[in-house]
């Protein structure tokens, strides 16, 4: 069974830096794109970012240039180091493939950008 399970949340000041991390089970990442994703409070989930298995990326217009996305095969690990926060990052982030899988969900990690 597939679990993925996102670290690395917190409170951080507007400007400020957090990088999250994504750990999988199973082999998932060897053969998978593998996403960002975000739900603020009363919005529905959106997408941030992917890295393709050969490190291509892509980013969500609103992050473009403040977020960058990293994978480890060896670790089944995929980051996404976030710089230059805004209150608008605020949400719920979660990983899982690109195109998401409904089985993938983890619980996701809370970012909150606040002064």
């Amino acid at each position: 069974q597939v679990q993925l399970v996102e670290s690395g949340g917190g409170l951080v000041q507007p400007g400020g830096s957090l990088r999250l991390s994504c750990a999988a089970s199973g082999s998932i990442f060897s053969r998978n794109i593998m996403g960002w994703y975000r739900q603020a409070p009363g919005k529905q989930r959106e997408f941030v970012a992917f890295i393709s298995t050969a490190g291509d990326t892509n980013f969500v217009d609103s992050v473009k240039g403040r977020f960058t996305i990293s994978r480890d095969n060896a670790k089944n690990t995929v980051y996404l180091q976030m710089n230059s926060l805004k209150p608008e990052d605020t949400a719920v982030y979660y990983c899982n493939t690109f195109p998401t899988r409904s089985d993938y969900w983890g619980q996701g990690t809370q970012v909150t950008v606040s002064s």
